[in-house]
C-alpha cells in the first residue's frame, strides 16, 4: 500500500495535501462571496421575504447567503478531492482535468467519472456522460473495461451498482443496456477500488483530525456531536 497512517489506502502526506486543497478553495471563495453580494444587485424583496420567513435579520440573512455561494464552491471541490484521494491509491490513476474520464485502474479494468452529489449532473446531461463513457471504452486501450459513473453522495441512503441507462428528452428513450456501463454510489465505488468496505467511512472519520491539524484547532467539537456520525449513516 502506498501509506499505513491514518488511513490504510492513501499515505498521510496525500491526505493532508488534498484536504489542504479543499480548504484553499474554501477560503478564496469567502473572499469571492463577500465580492459578489456586494458587487452584484441583491434583490432586496426577496431578501425581506426570504428573512422575514426565517425570523432573522438581514445581516444574518447576508451571511447565509454567502454561506449558501460557498456551499456551490465546495461541492465542485470536492468532486476533485475525490478523484484525487481514490487516485492515489495503488493502482489507480487520477487523469486529472481536460480527460473524459477522472480516474483508472489497468489493473481492475476500470474508468470512471466521479460526481459528488447525485444531482450534481442535470438529468439530461446524464446521456453525454453515458455516451463519453461508451466512446472511451471503444478504445483499444480500455478494453474489456468497466466504465463508471459515481455519485459519491447518492439520492438516498442505501448502495448500488447498477447498469446506467440515462433518458434522453430529445428522443424520449432510454441509452440502451449495457453491462460494462454503470453508475454506483460512493461508499460502493470507494470500497471497489480500495478492497476496504469501510473505506469512506475511515476517510469521513479521520477528517475532523486532519482538517484541524491544518488549521491549527481542535477536532472534538465536530467529533463529539452527536450529528457528526448522524449525517453520514443518513447517507450511507
Amino acid at each position: 500500500m502506498k501509506g499505513k497512517n491514518l488511513l490504510p489506502f492513501i499515505s498521510d502526506d496525500e491526505l493532508y495535501s488534498q484536504v489542504a486543497k479543499v480548504l484553499n478553495v474554501a477560503k478564496a471563495a469567502v473572499s469571492t462571496a463577500e465580492e459578489n453580494l456586494y458587487s452584484n444587485v441583491v434583490d432586496p424583496f426577496s431578501a425581506v421575504f426570504d428573512a422575514m420567513r426565517q425570523g432573522v435579520g438581514l445581516t444574518e440573512w447576508l451571511e447565509q447567503e454567502k454561506s449558501r455561494q460557498l456551499q456551490k464552491t465546495l461541492q465542485n471541490a470536492l468532486g476533485n478531492f475525490h478523484q484525487e484521494i481514490i487516485g492515489s491509491m495503488d493502482n489507480w490513476e487520477s487523469l486529472g482535468d481536460g480527460h473524459v474520464v477522472d480516474v483508472l485502474s489497468n489493473k481492475l479494468k476500470v474508468i470512471a467519472e466521479i460526481k459528488n452529489k447525485w444531482n450534481t449532473t442535470k438529468g439530461t446531461d446524464q446521456k453525454s456522460i453515458y455516451d463519453n463513457l461508451k466512446t472511451q471504452l471503444k478504445k483499444g486501450e480500455y478494453d474489456s473495461f468497466k466504465a463508471y459513473y459515481v455519485e459519491v453522495i447518492p439520492k438516498s441512503k442505501g448502495f448500488y451498482d447498477k447498469l446506467f441507462t440515462p433518458s434522453d428528452n430529445v428522443t424520449h428513450t432510454k441509452r440502451p443496456k449495457n453491462k460494462n456501463i454503470r453508475k454506483i454510489d460512493g461508499k460502493s465505488f470507494y470500497a471497489l477500488a480500495s478492497g476496504d468496505p469501510d473505506a469512506i467511512d475511515k476517510l469521513y472519520l479521520v477528517l475532523p483530525r486532519v482538517i484541524g491539524d491544518i488549521l491549527r484547532i481542535s477536532a472534538q467539537k465536530i467529533e463529539k456531536d452527536s450529528l457528526f456520525k448522524e449525517i453520514f449513516e443518513r447517507a450511507y
